[in-house]
């Protein structure tokens, strides 16, 4: 009886531990069901998005002929000679890059450095069809590009808000890596608001860690809705190739690009002629502030928006139309998006004082004409100019109001190559006044071939005086 009792309690005692165990891996089981299915749902998701997105993305390849450095066994005499001079070697040189359809009847989105010099553009869509594209406008300053392709009814992408984006969140890109048309790569938003990195002059990039590599350029990132939040544009690498760190324009940007390209054929950008800087806790001791919230005035461009409004040198400004002022970059970018002839409201601190202002925002002066180098046969063969504008003089760090063109390119076989640069300020020509391109045209195109050319220029912010031999 004494066993039969010890045994029956350690049936007990088995029951007991069965009944608390159980329930506890039924529970465990419960959860991984649970993952499966959210796993199962997410991954369907993903698909239908890219099933809806693919076909808005296209594959741009692009050509131009480039010169090539002959074999200086041509420029013997003696081979020259009997066979006569083969002239200067040409190739063609093909470029991949991706593209976004923005709209049905053919308005393509891709970067500016995907088609930039290109001779020839072919637009390859999802479904193989290829197409002839014809550049509308392009934006060196966001490297964005607009090009266009004869076509209706075109796949599109919904415009998303990149202004809402959060880091975090779950970000997909789509483009042609090394040609590798239609490939999709899956991360997050890893940052907001990239600036400073010296890629283009407007900067507020997305950072991802989807995969980005070369031939994504130009291709789309969108959100777990398919909505378009980006243009992939660059990536940060060492190697290369993809290195975990990406950058994508913000559709805000690339939108507002767009539009004022296909309306206005051009980009038209807020001025408000100052030239800023941000603060550092040397200037925050110095001009009394509490912190280094806010940019600082350097310089007002006389007769500009800002002097008209009353911004003086050394205001700091912490309130642009609304918003905080968190840096140069993002201060910068909120003016260029402003339009021109909107009033907004300045907030600034002046010897300590709080005060606000309203500034009328003007147009930004629209990018300078170009003289073709090759109207010329003198020593200034070769040479690019462009007029001098408040904005370039504000770049090259001269504040007094000064007449000429500016040296914007110069060609390898130039004979002025290495004697003027880039950023030279040419403001008179064999003792004539240049003032803008008209008499730099006139005034250079009379000087015969044979001719030294005498040359009064401003390199630096100091004048100088030098001579281009004829060659």
């Amino acid at each position: 009886m004494v066993n039969d009792h010890r045994i029956s309690k350690k049936i007990t005692v088995i029951i007991l531990f069965l009944c608390l165990l159980l329930p506890s891996v039924i529970l465990a089981d419960t959860p991984g069901k649970e993952s499966t299915e959210i796993l199962t749902k997410f991954g369907e998701a993903m698909s239908k998005v890219a099933e809806r997105v693919k076909p808005a993305v296209v594959n741009i390849s692009t050509s131009r002929t480039v010169k090539t450095q002959r074999h200086p066994f041509f420029d013997d005499p003696l081979f020259r000679r009997f066979f006569g001079d083969p002239g200067p070697q040409k190739r063609k040189v093909t470029n991949l890059g991706s593209g976004v359809i923005a709209t049905p009847d053919g308005y393509i989105l891709t970067n500016n450095h995907v088609i930039e010099g290109a001779e020839d553009i072919i637009v390859k869509l999802s479904d193989g069809k290829e197409y002839k594209g014809r550049p509308i406008g392009m934006d060196s300053r966001t490297d964005i590009a607009i090009i266009k392709i004869n076509e209706t009814n075109l796949p599109t992408v919904p415009w998303g808000d990149s202004d809402k984006l959060r880091v975090g969140e779950v970000v997909l890109a789509v483009g042609n890596p090394y040609g590798l048309s239609q490939t999709i790569t899956m991360g997050i938003i890893s940052a907001l608001g990239r600036s400073g990195i010296g890629i283009t002059d407007y900067e507020d990039f997305i950072q991802t860690d989807a995969a980005i590599n070369p031939g994504n350029s130009g291709g789309a990132l969108v959100n777990i809705k398919g909505e378009l939040i980006g243009i992939n544009t660059a990536i940060f690498s060492t190697s290369g190739g993809y290195q975990g760190i990406g950058f994508a324009i913000p559709s805000g940007m690339v939108k507002n690009v767009m539009d004022s390209i296909i309306n206005q054929g051009r980009v038209v950008r807020g001025w408000l002629g100052v030239q800023i800087q941000p603060l550092t806790p040397e200037l925050v001791k110095q001009l009394g502030l509490k912190d280094e919230s806010g940019v600082l005035l350097v310089d007002v461009v006389e007769g500009g928006p800002a002097d008209k409004g009353g911004l003086k040198k050394y205001d700091v400004i912490i309130s642009y139309d609304g918003k905080k002022t968190d840096n140069p970059f993002h201060f910068k970018n909120m003016v260029a998006a402003t339009k021109p002839g909107k009033t907004v409201e300045i907030k600034i601190i002046r010897n300590g004082n709080l005060l606000t202002t309203k500034v009328t925002i003007a147009e930004l002066p629209i990018e300078p004409q170009i003289v073709s180098p090759a109207q010329f046969e003198n020593s200034l063969r070769g040479v690019s100019v462009q007029e001098v504008t408040d904005e370039i003089l504000q770049k090259l760090g001269i504040t007094r109001k000064i007449k000429g063109v500016l040296v914007n390119n110069i060609e390898e076989n130039s004979p002025a190559l290495g004697i003027i640069a880039k950023g030279d300020i040419i403001m008179e020509v064999n003792r004539k006044p240049v003032t803008n391109i008209k008499e730099y045209n006139d005034t250079v195109s009379k000087i015969e071939k044979g001719k030294d050319i005498l040359l009064w220029i401003m390199r630096g912010g100091f004048p100088q005086v030098i001579t281009i031999p004829a060659r």
